[in-house]
């Protein structure tokens, strides 16, 4: 008789990958993989540990999942496992511990599913900085996520991804092309290059990021390539220059700024000043006018003040950006910025997040009305709930149309018309393109 197994990610897209590839190593002939909204005898929860409440939220799934089926075999895998191991393995119900390298192995830990009356943990005292397990998503025929790097070099003074995920690592792009070439001839239409820190790649093999995206546009039946994220100093011109000429490069690219204020980007350990982020957004908007630009940003950092946090507004006011991604400071044991002084409260955090979330409501808002009345190549994806069918433009728009049978999956050309009350746009098909 099969077992059930459940997959659950939090976190980034890069865990996302990862969990499609631990979902593989369970032999079809042994398990039948189901929802994790259901009933399953074993739940695989691959976790994230970048925040206070990605912590919180983690050990909130897992008690979920217990509470859904007290007798289920529960393995708690990925970053917050690697960093956290004694609390995960704490939660009453818990049987796996598994680290960020050993979580790809876990269908060879479950051979017994007997619950456990002690958790068993196999997390690195440090991550394996030499092994590299190249992922990518599967189940949805129109995008993948392509893990093309992990690990990172930088150390942050805020991060703990370095302790969760070792140095910076990377395949040879050989071994890329052949995972991106499998996901095409499985139907998917569009590839999202994910990493922890994407714009390093080459570090372990001498090879470029330019130099990986050139042999990815020449997949045959790749339709289209997106980065996930890149460092504003490792977004070369070249890059630039290729995703503005090539059509299969998608014109959408999101940097992590972190803050406006040279003093602050110097406490946090960031390898630029706002200088450089201001060069490479200008040099974005000035090859691709219609793209995409989205950016990081995190407020109530130890020492911050009113003053520098305006600074970090205006700074961000006078690009041109098409939206932000806003997080509030949470300290991380074990990193520098811990224990620096100068703690910014709860309140104020809240009060500086939401001025910075308004003036991202307004850039996007503003970025979708000066799309209106263009015709944008649109990946269509999945049925709404409202009889509508939603997909994305290269550049990052959400478009919605009205439903018809088949169009899941193809890219059509459409034309954006009027905004829609949830961040998206509604769009009338004018062809198709592609099927």
């Amino acid at each position: 008789m099969k077992r059930k197994v459940a997959f659950h990610t939090l976190g980034c897209k890069l865990n996302f990958a990862e969990t499609s590839t631990i979902a593989r190593t369970f032999p079809d002939d042994r398990f039948e993989r189901v929802s994790p909204d259901g009933h399953a005898d074993i739940y695989v929860i691959n976790t994230c540990t970048v925040t206070d409440a990605a912590d919180k939220k983690t050990r909130q799934t897992v008690r979920k999942f217990i509470h859904r089926n007290p007798e289920a075999f529960i393995a708690v895998v990925g970053c917050y496992a690697q960093l956290r191991k004694e609390e995960a393995a704490a939660i009453e119900g818990v049987d796996l511990v598994l680290g960020t390298y050993e979580k790809f192995d876990v269908a060879s830990y479950i051979d017994n599913l007997q619950k456990r009356t002690a958790p068993e943990i196999h997390s690195c005292e440090s991550v394996d900085t030499d092994g590299f397990m190249t992922s990518w998503s599967a189940g949805d025929r129109t995008r993948s996520f392509l893990k093309v790097q992990d690990g990172c070099d930088y150390h942050c003074s805020y991060c703990t991804v370095p302790l969760a995920r070792g140095k910076s690592r990377n395949p040879f792009i050989s071994e890329i092309i052949s995972e991106a070439e499998a996901i095409v001839s499985s139907g998917v239409r569009e590839i999202v290059l994910t990493g922890v820190n994407v714009g390093d790649f080459g570090r372990s093999t001498g090879e470029t990021l330019d130099q990986l995206l050139m042999s990815l546009i020449k997949v045959s039946g790749l339709q289209r390539l997106r980065l996930s994220s890149i460092e504003p100093n490792l977004l070369t011109d070249q890059v630039i220059d290729l995703i503005a000429s090539e059509k299969v490069l998608l014109p959408h690219i999101h940097m992590p700024l972190q803050s406006g204020n040279d003093r602050i980007l110097g406490l946090m350990r960031r390898r630029y000043r706002r200088e450089v982020f201001r060069d490479r957004v200008l040099k974005i908007r000035e090859h691709m006018p219609d793209a995409g630009i989205g950016a990081d940003v995190i407020v109530g950092f130890p020492g911050e003040t009113q003053e520098e946090h305006t600074d970090t507004y205006s700074f961000l006011e006078s690009l041109p950006l098409s939206y932000l991604h806003v997080f509030a400071f949470s300290p991380r044991p074990g990193t520098p910025a811990a224990d620096l002084p100068g703690t910014v409260n709860k309140q104020e955090k809240d009060r500086r997040s939401r001025q910075l979330i308004r003036l991202s409501e307004s850039r996007r808002m503003q970025f979708m009305r000066n799309a209106g009345g263009q015709i944008h190549e649109v990946l269509f994806e999945q049925r709404g709930h409202d009889g509508m069918v939603a997909g994305l433009t290269g550049n990052y728009i959400r478009v919605l149309t009205p439903w018809e049978k088949g169009l899941p999956g193809t890219i059509r050309r459409v034309m954006l018309t009027t905004l829609r009350d949830d961040a998206s746009m509604n769009g009338r098909i004018t062809d198709t393109i592609q099927s």
